[in-house]
């Protein structure tokens, strides 16, 4: 199957408050009814609230299952990350860590600011069908809004080592969040080593579903222990919405 290059779309329709959240986790702390399985989980999101239709009517919704052969689409990456020091908080639904403004991404000619990365368990996103154990979302915002997922992906095997310095830091379910003075770490330890990825339209992957979320795939897994991911699902219940259906969505890939 040939996919053609995603077309960036604004996320004016986001607003203020999402602009502040997470695509896993909007609105989390407002909305704690909502879940990942169950009564509330994400079959039932879009009955809940008017304001979630999205979640089911939805064309761009994510994750998906990324087959077939991508077009090309020229979008280069480059990073300038830099250590700061850890803010972070457990909401119950994942465990996020915050940026300030010093750590930018290079989507082509644009600069975008991490805002903040987390963690789900399975991961959401799948290559080819291979559904994997685990997955950061590092969420980027544009200077005019755009916000821009980076997915890494990771497969069972060798410890991770920068995860072996953070996992023992991150708080447990219904702890305030945490700044940890002079406590440094840098997310560019984070990144596999080849910049070639995927990228499609998509949307928050939890309610409202909002769209107009770039997503950027790498297609280089990493690995962590399975003593790693048992130190995870310890802090959250699964927390990967199922795929969703491509509706005629392309995509594409970049280096």
């Amino acid at each position: 199957m040939h996919l053609n290059p995603v077309t960036r779309r604004p996320l004016a329709a986001l607003g203020a408050a999402i602009a502040l959240a997470s695509p896993c986790c909007a609105l989390a702390a407002a909305n704690p009814a909502w879940h990942y399985s169950g009564e509330h989980g994400p079959e039932q999101w879009a009955r809940m609230r008017p304001e979630w239709r999205l979640c089911g009517s939805g064309q761009r919704q994510s994750p998906i299952d990324i087959t077939g052969t991508p077009a090309r689409s020229g979008s280069a990456l480059a990073f300038h990350y830099q250590p700061e020091t850890l803010r972070i908080v457990n909401d119950g639904h994942t465990v996020r860590v915050r940026y300030g403004k010093g750590s930018r991404m290079m989507l082509g000619h644009e600069a975008l600011t991490l805002q903040q990365f987390h963690f789900h368990t399975p991961g959401g996103d799948r290559l080819n069908g291979e559904d994997f154990p685990m997955a950061m979302h590092l969420l980027h915002k544009s200077a005019a809004g755009q916000l821009v997922s980076l997915v890494l992906l990771f497969r069972l095997g060798a410890e991770h080592p920068a995860l072996a310095e953070l996992l023992p830091r991150l708080p447990a379910r219904g702890q305030p969040e945490q700044t940890l003075p002079g406590t440094l770490f840098d997310p560019a330890r984070l990144l596999p080593k080849s910049t070639a990825h995927y990228r499609y339209d998509g949307s928050l992957t939890a309610p409202p579903c909002t769209e107009g979320v770039v997503w950027l795939v790498m297609k280089q897994p990493l690995t962590l222990s399975s003593a790693q991911l048992s130190q995870l699902k310890a802090l959250f219940p699964p927390n990967a919405r199922p795929v969703q259906p491509l509706h005629g969505r392309v995509v594409s890939e970049g280096g």
